[in-house]
């Protein structure tokens, strides 16, 4: 049977999107972040499509997610970077994969799981929320030159995040790039120097080359998506998922007829409804209510009153519209995925990451 409602993942289009950004740094090695399911894409598909067009590096946010690669035969470089106390150091170490230490006594943990882990320092250059800072960053250097020297770590990269590299003329970008830059000087002074360092995500990839470094984390531009709205530059970003359903429900109504939960839309004439069969327990993000739209054949259809769990309501108009007809709600040939961000007052990322409940995903382009 063919699914009620699909998100096909176009792992071509991912592909040719990583070397695509690739090219935008070509002096630095480029990692595929994976993390949260692949932005809701599939992750073991998207690594796996990652590394076949060039990826030296994964990122991941936790240790979960690492050895989730390594289960699906991953052998490659991959860095993970949240872990709350007691997290399994020891397994990641084990299984070959790079975690991330952002205070002193993170290290300390770390360590304590043996097998000499290769780490990765994360400095707080002015995002705060992870990574050492002030009199922290200076205590983690120390911590981290003394486990050098012992040989209890190896210590393999630094590391930062941008605030605003979406907004490319913010003066934020500087100033944590001069953090960046002061802090590789403190390591380097007590005698680390990583092989790695790595501070530029999508929006500093495609606009900021005094960024890229040795390493370059290409996150939700890799899927198609502009970091943000507004952000200019010249790069062919390929949508890599399409999410269609088909209707589960079409009837011709008159005008006057309201729809939906608290009938917060009214018909203004006669007009043919049709039934979306996804709502919020798949993620549609129900602020977008009355607002989104989906195309249906080569015109778009508004969503029509509010989007329940299961399934919303679209007017049609005058199509001779058919149970069983498909709509696509994203992806080419419909709106956008930062078009239903815009209806739902978020950001594209939050649309395709929030994707689960029922939907099916198919994989295009697999190798």
């Amino acid at each position: 049977m063919p699914p009620q409602a699909e998100a096909i993942v176009d792992l071509d289009a991912y592909r040719a999107n990583i070397a695509t950004l690739a090219a935008y740094a070509p002096n630095s090695a480029l990692m595929a972040v994976v993390k949260a399911d692949a932005y809701g894409h599939g992750m073991p598909q998207c690594a796996r499509a990652a590394r076949e067009a060039g990826a030296a590096w994964l990122g991941v946010a936790t240790i979960v997610e690492a050895l989730a690669l390594r289960a699906d035969g991953d052998t490659g470089d991959v860095l993970c970077w949240l872990a709350s106390p007691g997290a399994d150091f020891a397994s990641a170490t084990a299984a070959g994969v790079e975690v991330t230490a952002s205070s002193a006594e993170q290290l300390a943990e770390i360590i304590a799981a043996g097998a000499r882990p290769k780490v990765q320092l994360k400095v707080d250059t002015g995002l705060s929320r992870n990574g050492a800072y002030g009199d922290q960053w200076t205590a983690l250097v120390a911590a981290a030159a003394a486990a050098q020297s012992a040989g209890t770590a190896e210590i393999t990269g630094v590391w930062s995040h941008f605030a605003c590299a979406d907004e490319p003329a913010h003066p934020a970008n500087d100033e944590q790039e001069r953090v960046f830059t002061e802090a590789v000087a403190e390591l380097a002074a007590a005698g680390v120097t990583p092989a790695l360092r790595h501070l530029s995500n999508s929006a500093a990839t495609l606009t900021r080359p005094s960024a890229h470094l040795d390493l370059v984390r290409v996150g939700i531009a890799s899927y198609g998506i502009n970091p943000d709205r507004s952000l200019v530059h010249d790069a062919t970003l390929l949508p890599v998922m399409t999410l269609q359903a088909e209707l589960a429900a079409v009837k011709r109504v008159p005008a006057g007829t309201s729809v939906s939960y608290g009938h917060t839309w009214t018909a203004e004439r006669e007009t043919t409804l049709g039934l979306v069969p996804i709502g919020y327990a798949e993620g549609i993000l129900r602020t977008a209510s009355n607002k989104g739209q989906v195309a249906y054949g080569d015109q778009r259809a508004p969503v029509t009153g509010t989007i329940c769990m299961d399934q919303f309501v679209v007017d049609l108009g005058d199509a001779s519209a058919q149970r069983g007809d498909v709509v696509t709600v994203f992806g080419p040939g419909g709106p956008t995925a930062d078009d239903w961000a815009i209806a739902a007052g978020t950001i594209a990322y939050e649309v395709v990451t929030r994707l689960g409940g029922r939907i099916e995903r198919t994989f295009r382009g697999e190798r």
